[in-house]
């Protein structure tokens, strides 16, 4: 499969997940809940951390690994609720906010195993690239490259799969490696989506700053600001949900090697990989 194919496949698997989300716009709670809890997450720990003056000396390398590792779990989980959310749909069931954290919480134990190794993981890339020398600098990304490959699947494995904490690697990095060419597209496809809609959002802010006045200040900057706010949440919630919605079709696919209803206009290639 050419460059060309690829991305032509990317974008038709983006437009199907699109097509998914508009038949089911709950999906989209999953992101909305996960950044609030997360949003009130970082508020209680660096107030709570800054009142007990946690931020000096040892301390304030475990607030740092508290921070990766609640982040990081409360990312998962809700990200589990969306994933089998999707898988639901697929199978023609109606998902609902309620099944999917039911789901995500019966997998509470592998997806906090997971925070924590993340958490590691991150502290660790931290300490490398805290040496602001050329080659921690390079070592860092390709350690942070390979551990985004490696992890790719990590949640709709944890989700679907009664695996241990090795295994689920070992999954994760064997179905990215039977999809890499549908990833890459997958990935281009939804960054190019989210890209558009934020460019008419922003184009319409824009508008309407000049039409009501144009000058910083003034009530039409108060007003596009609060459109080019609420158009950037709106495509960070789009990004998630379309990223998590073309991942588990791409699970299903590469996992039981058969196209989701929903993404008949995606041309899955095998052979191609």
């Amino acid at each position: 499969m050419g460059i060309f194919s690829r991305l032509k496949m990317g974008w038709n698997l983006s437009m199907d997940s699109l097509r998914v989300l508009r038949k089911q716009p709950e999906l989209t709670l999953f992101p909305v809940i996960s950044g609030i809890a997360g949003l009130l997450f970082i508020a209680l720990l660096f107030g709570g951390s800054y009142v007990l003056n946690l931020f000096e000396g040892t301390m304030a390398y475990v607030v740092l690994f508290v921070f990766y590792l609640g982040t990081a779990f409360i990312a998962s989980f809700f990200n589990a609720g969306l994933v089998y959310s999707a898988r639901e749909s697929f199978e023609g069931r109606e998902p609902s906010v309620k099944s999917g954290l039911n789901a995500a919480w019966e997998h509470k134990t592998p997806l906090f195993v997971w925070a924590v190794i993340s958490a590691t993981v991150g502290m660790l890339l931290r300490a490398i690239e805290s040496d602001d020398s050329i080659v921690s600098s390079i070592v860092a990304l390709v350690v942070s490259v390979a551990w985004s490959i490696i992890t790719y699947f990590i949640i709709p494995v944890i989700v679907f799969e009664d695996v241990g904490p090795l295994e689920m690697f070992k999954r994760s990095g064997e179905t990215f490696k039977n999809t890499w060419g549908e990833t890459a597209g997958a990935n281009f496809g939804v960054g190019l989506v989210s890209i558009l809609f934020g460019l008419v959002g922003l184009a319409i802010a824009a508008v309407v700053f000049f039409a009501l006045g144009g000058f910083a200040g003034g009530p039409g900057f108060v007003v596009a600001a609060v459109i080019a706010a609420i158009v950037v949440l709106g495509v960070t919630l789009l990004s998630t949900a379309l990223g998590a919605i073309a991942k588990t079709a791409l699970y299903v696919y590469a996992t039981e090697g058969k196209r989701p209803p929903e993404f008949d206009n995606v041309d899955f290639d095998r052979g191609a990989r």
